[in-house]
């Protein structure tokens, strides 16, 4: 197996972990904004470590501070966001619409960027659109997203079925803009997601504080659990794209299509996540979106 494929396998785990985190986290009453705000700290160490930033690029008048600033907001937000999403809705479906989530930079370079729009992105839209749709679909009547009956207060309302999903869906495909609008003033990709991270964490920490917050050892460990997890993912999604440069259709399609079918699989198998008919479509419009997205 070569080192690219092995990065790729890695990258989905990675992806898929950090969703069965979220969803363990309430199982063992876990503060999921200790957690997050830990992993932004673990998840800044490791960014400097690996890909070794060159900070002083940061400090010139082309470094885009207010689109940075909105990451710093947009990304423990949006974590939080698929924490409530996984809780709610499932993994399944939670990180589905992260992975659908790709589909919104590409509809605002249409509409926002001027680029040209071609059948072949057009019908990976509306594949992408009626994936969504069939996933925020609500489950039977009665169960929960954790499977099993629901009764009680425990049941998850109606609304936050789809309300959480769709966040998790919009709040990454802004921040993914925003990443991009970050390489269009030419900021380092390592140094941009670095200022992102420890911004993030000072947002976090501040808020915490505000809060007055008991902290826990159990809290931070599992934040140093999710920071790892989160981290390795983008860090083996890198080294995936620099092992197999020449095939980067295989690299996009892999990963978004591996963390759709895992997630499906850990959710349906290990959580026993209920699906209607009209969900599975759901993950089939899904990962065929992803195929004609993809840029054979």
């Amino acid at each position: 197996m070569t080192p690219g494929v092995l990065y790729l396998l890695a990258s989905v785990g990675c992806s898929v972990t950090v969703a069965v985190l979220l969803k363990l986290a309430r199982r063992y009453d876990i503060d999921v904004r200790q957690a997050i705000a830990v992993n932004y700290a673990v998840a800044a160490l490791l960014c400097w470590a690996a890909l070794r930033p060159d900070t002083a690029t940061l400090m010139t008048p082309r470094t885009p501070w207010a689109v940075l600033a909105a990451l710093g907001v947009l990304l423990p937000s949006v974590f939080l966001a698929m924490a409530a999403a996984v809780r709610h809705a499932g993994l399944v479906r939670s990180d589905a619409a992260q992975r659908l989530s790709l589909f919104i930079p590409l509809l605002a370079a249409f509409l926002l960027f001027g680029e040209p729009v071609s059948g072949r992105k057009l019908a990976a839209i509306l594949l992408a659109f009626s994936a969504l749709a069939c996933l925020l679909r609500r489950t039977r009547p009665g169960y929960s997203a954790s499977g099993g009956a629901a009764a009680g207060p425990a049941a998850p309302d109606g609304r936050s079925l789809w309300v959480w999903p769709l966040a998790v869906w919009a709040g990454y495909g802004v921040i993914d803009i925003l990443f991009k609008q970050v390489a269009r003033a030419g900021t380092a990709f390592a140094g941009g997601l670095l200022l992102a991270f420890v911004l993030a964490g000072l947002l976090m920490l501040a808020y915490l504080l505000a809060r007055r917050v008991r902290w826990e050892r159990r809290h931070l460990l599992a934040g140093v659990a999710l920071g790892l997890a989160n981290f390795g993912n983008i860090l083996t999604y890198i080294r995936a794209h620099q092992s197999l440069p020449e095939h980067p259709a295989l690299v996009f399609a892999s990963m978004n299509m591996g963390v759709i079918t895992l997630g499906t699989l850990v959710g349906a198998l290990a959580f026993r996540e209920p699906l209607t008919r009209v969900n599975a479509l759901g993950i089939v419009l899904a990962l065929a979106a992803i195929v004609v997205m993809a840029p054979w």
